[in-house]
């Protein structure tokens, strides 16, 4: 588990490089800029390589059906309350989905592969194709909802070239396609460069964040349903489950992730308050160093 956190803490390297650059440099660095040129481009290129760098076997297709179930309870639960809880729209829209955004891929896949071995590696993969899905549609249309009717807020999930990436590429997988090794090279340079740039961007945001300005009722409400409600209701369904522990415990665990940097790009590319969006991913990575001891603990139920 000390190698899972040490893992976590070594991408704040980039963070802080974000943070560093945005202090030194301030008005000279263009967020929305590097944003674009990372939803746009780069992910493009992360999106092919992380579902073509393993085998799609429909097969494995129960865990991720249940971990979309779930996601789709919680996240119609945040609907009803945002709405009653929040007349900002920007608020609305993050309290609504921020919280079922979880990092299943960076943090979530290594994580479990610590807990459960390898034999996780074809569910968690599986799993974070529909966290994949559930971000660039869900994820998109709430927080364009922050600025945009809903007619135009559907119209940016479908032009997102993210969204066709990720469908192409589990048709090719499907169909057994596996990339060159000059290809799959060109692809995983690509996939580095975007996950590195959506650290420094998170970096960029975070600095001249102030926590004490945002609403302490939305951080109350993502929080609590990030690693209350979301575990409770996971905890609940999969109880009533017959499935192996393991795929139980991996699911569990996989809902627990923190707010992925996915949140970052979205809000930022959107307007959606990309700064409050920020602080709220950096404070449930936080929590998680002390939640995922938690978590561990509660899988041996199942």
């Amino acid at each position: 588990m000390s190698s899972i956190i040490y893992s976590i803490l070594s991408v704040y390297i980039f963070i802080a490089m974000g943070f560093l650059a945005k202090m030194s440099f301030k008005e000279k660095i263009d967020d929305k800029t590097i944003t674009i040129i990372n939803v746009y481009f780069l992910q493009v290129f992360l999106t092919f390589w992380g579902l073509l760098l393993r085998p799609v076997d429909i097969t494995l297709l129960y865990a991720p059906s249940v971990y979309f179930v779930i996601v789709l309870i919680v996240l119609f639960a945040s609907v009803v309350t945002a709405r009653k809880m929040f007349s900002d729209q920007k608020e609305r829209s993050i309290a609504t989905v921020a919280a079922i955004i979880g990092n299943t891929g960076n943090l979530g896949i290594p994580l479990n592969i610590a807990i459960f071995g390898e034999a996780s590696i074809p569910y968690t993969t599986v799993v974070n194709l529909v966290n994949v899905f559930v971000v660039y549609t869900f994820g998109v249309y709430y927080y364009s909802r922050g600025n945009f009717d809903v007619k135009t807020s559907v119209k940016n999930i479908v032009k997102l070239p993210i969204l066709w990436a990720a469908i192409i590429a589990i048709t090719l997988s499907v169909n057994g396609y596996r990339p060159s090794e000059t290809i799959e090279t060109m692809l995983m340079m690509g996939a580095y460069a975007s996950m590195t740039m959506q650290l420094f961007l998170f970096g960029i945001y975070l600095y001249g964040t102030k926590v004490q300005e945002i609403s302490k009722r939305l951080i109350a409400l993502v929080v609590s349903v990030k690693f209350i409600v979301l575990p409770l209701v996971a905890f609940l369904v999969l109880m009533q489950l017959d499935l192996s522990p393991m795929i139980k415990g991996l699911v569990f665990i996989e809902l627990m992730m923190p707010l992925a940097v996915a949140n970052v790009n979205l809000a930022s590319l959107y307007d959606c308050s990309p700064k409050v969006v920020t602080a709220l991913v950096f404070m449930t990575s936080v929590m998680f160093l002390g939640v995922v001891f938690i978590a561990t603990k509660i899988i041996t139920f199942f």
